[in-house]
């Protein structure tokens, strides 16, 4: 017979009768984390999807390019955590668009430098604030000293993860 998970529990971990691990999935970090994030990505996805025709690739693509401008596509994959490919298709994509210019690097002709073309530029510049105000939507239900030190804690955690 297994024991009630401890909700209090910071981790998913619990012991059944027998003294054998038990998952507690929904206290399990990282499923909490995905779900989190999988759930802020649909609806960041579903309201610049619809406003801007943009995928969530897409758009972080466009975040990063109008933070960290002269990146190679790879260069966007690492900064971004995102897998190369789905980076690679989603910039063919923003070309194809004109939201993004591709220039040959001066030492190396097989690296390109992406940017935000005028038109994204323009994206971006609508789309920025929206995100910010979604953020302080997200974080609403925290007070000030739990935004800093919640922000703190994912700084803490990404070192570890080179982020």
């Amino acid at each position: 017979m297994s024991q009630p998970p401890d909700r209090n529990a910071p981790t998913g971990s619990a012991v059944d009768a027998a003294g054998d691990a038990v998952l507690d999935l929904e206290r399990f970090v990282p499923y909490q984390l995905s779900l989190l994030s999988n759930v802020v990505s649909q609806e960041i996805a579903e309201a610049y999807g619809e406003r801007f025709g943009l995928a969530v690739t897409e758009w972080r693509i466009i975040a990063v390019l109008g933070r960290f401008p002269g990146l190679s596509a790879a260069g966007v994959a690492e900064r971004s955590a995102m897998d190369k490919v789905a980076v690679s298709r989603a910039v063919a994509r923003l070309l194809e668009r004109g939201l993004l210019h591709r220039e040959m690097h001066d030492d190396d002709r097989r690296r390109s430098i992406l940017e935000l073309s005028d038109a994204g530029r323009e994206v971006y510049s609508q789309v920025a604030p929206l995100a910010l105000a979604y953020e302080r939507e997200l974080l609403a239900p925290l007070s000030e000293d739990e935004r800093v030190q919640f922000s703190r804690m994912l700084d803490r955690l990404g070192e570890r993860y080179g982020l």
